[in-house]
């Protein structure tokens, strides 16, 4: 893109398919992003056109989170992981369409309305959530890159039902200032795009520390890390025993055992066992809701965003009517589970749990973890690996008539990572139902990025979606 002309034919194209997918929440103008053009850049991502999930703030456009509460807000601020892409040369073409405040697997729970799969022009067909939009926008080339956010898979299960690459870094690794808080010991800011070396060159860009994230990894970790970090050849993977592969479905074990077989050429597969991660979704959506109640408090109509006409009842009103149902059902669980009563009963013993799962994951890899005490396995594993999700994507009709047990099932490979904070990929692999790729899970030890993406990069040389 490098001229006028280029800017209006790809805002032409994504307004079209916008009409028929429901991707963006909003667009740029062309005379925004023709801007762009004239401040010389030699960055890495010089050229590359992004776009950006509606719960990280930027100035030039709304940040609604797909949200009534918040519609028409705007950011005094742009959050840091924007400001580093434009910086290195990237050109924000818009904000995406969300599950409203990140709580969804299908981006069906918007304020403006479900996000289709591009894959399927001809059958109403869900992307995944929360990032769906972000991964129908890559998958429809109407950018290179897109950022989405991953709290218990939300990155990773579009970019498996849309056929394209979906990473989630180690959490603190990129920075989180200007990210709305759904789960904030969960949230992660991920890179979707059809290119793994875009990825990498992305992630590079992003890697950075910053003090105004009190989550992010310190220069000293990443230092230590960096020094004993190096991606082998021959790899030593695991496949977790606990991981109910019986219920895949037909097609996802088919591909599964393919990959499997391809695998087993170049590298050494073996079980591993990791009991407690039958807990992890119990201990998941006790977590996330009771974490979304509190940083969804400050929502009261008063500051910023959306607020009832009712003035004797406002605050019930404004929350009432300006969450969508999904929101509100998280934030009473979340309430719930943090009263005096269920406390110490149910989110301690979440945290518990995930304490376990995090101390599991230790001693099942052989690279260490430099926040943890626990000595890693001599003869660990290097990566993990997992299907994505048990199915293909459904269609609308079948994912709105699931169960709420049901649609919360669709995390249960990608939740574990998220809450021990490992870097995870979702790499697309071609199934012979036409336009249906499934993603595979590469997961690895907390700061081992480097080798997750290496080896994904070479996953992905063995098939092609």
């Amino acid at each position: 893109m490098s001229s006028t002309r280029s800017v209006s034919e790809i805002l032409s194209r994504a307004a079209s398919a916008n009409a028929k997918f429901n991707i963006f929440t909003s667009l740029r103008s062309q005379s925004q992003i023709e801007q762009s053009f004239k401040i010389p850049k030699d960055g890495p991502l010089h050229g590359k056109t992004v776009a950006i999930k509606d719960n990280i703030v930027t100035t030039q456009e709304p940040t609604t989170c797909s949200s009534k509460i918040l519609s028409d807000y705007n950011s005094p601020f742009d959050a840091t992981v924007v400001t580093l892409l434009e910086s290195a040369g990237a050109m924000t073409l818009g904000k995406t369409n969300m599950d409203e405040f990140g709580m969804g697997s299908g981006t069906t729970h918007s304020h403006y309305g479900a996000t289709l799969n591009p894959l399927f022009p001809d059958t109403p067909t869900i992307t995944g959530g929360s990032s769906g939009g972000s991964a129908a926008a890559v998958a429809a080339d109407l950018c290179d890159i897109a950022l989405g956010t991953d709290t218990g898979g939300s990155v990773r299960l579009p970019a498996a039902y849309t056929g394209v690459l979906g990473f989630k870094p180690t959490y603190g690794r990129l920075s989180r200032w200007g990210v709305v808080a759904y789960a904030q010991s969960l949230d992660t800011v991920g890179i979707l795009s059809k290119d793994i070396e875009l990825i990498r060159q992305t992630y590079n860009v992003l890697n950075k520390f910053d003090s105004n994230d009190p989550t992010s990894m310190s220069n000293q970790l990443r230092s230590k890390i960096n020094e004993v970090s190096q991606q082998k050849q021959k790899l030593r993977i695991g496949i977790v025993n606990e991981f109910n592969l019986d219920n895949l479905s037909t097609e996802v074990q088919k591909i599964w055992k393919q990959v499997v077989d391809q695998l087993l050429e170049h590298h050494d597969i073996v079980p591993v066992s990791m009991p407690t991660l039958k807990y992890a979704l119990p201990a998941y959506y006790t977590i996330a809701p009771a974490e979304a109640a509190s940083n969804l408090a400050r929502y009261d109509g008063i500051r910023y965003g959306y607020r009832s006409d009712d003035d004797k009842h406002h605050y019930a009103q404004t929350r009432s009517t300006g969450f969508g149902g999904e929101v509100q059902n998280r934030i009473l669980l979340g309430n719930y589970n943090l009263n005096s009563d269920s406390y110490k009963n149910h989110f301690l013993k979440a945290q518990n749990l995930r304490n376990a799962i995090k101390s599991q994951f230790d001693h099942v890899f052989k690279f260490p973890n430099f926040l943890s005490n626990n000595k890693p396995a001599q003869d660990g594993v290097d990566l993990i690996i997992s299907p994505v999700a048990m199915s293909n994507a459904p269609s609308l009709h079948v994912f709105q008539n699931q169960t709420p047990t049901e649609s919360y099932t669709n995390d249960a490979f990608t939740v574990p990572a998220s809450l021990a904070g490992l870097p995870a990929i979702s790499v697309p692999w071609a199934s012979e139902i036409k336009s249906s790729p499934i993603g595979i899970q590469i997961m690895g030890q907390y700061g081992d990025d480097e080798q997750v993406l290496s080896f994904a990069q070479s996953l992905n040389k063995l098939n092609t979606v």
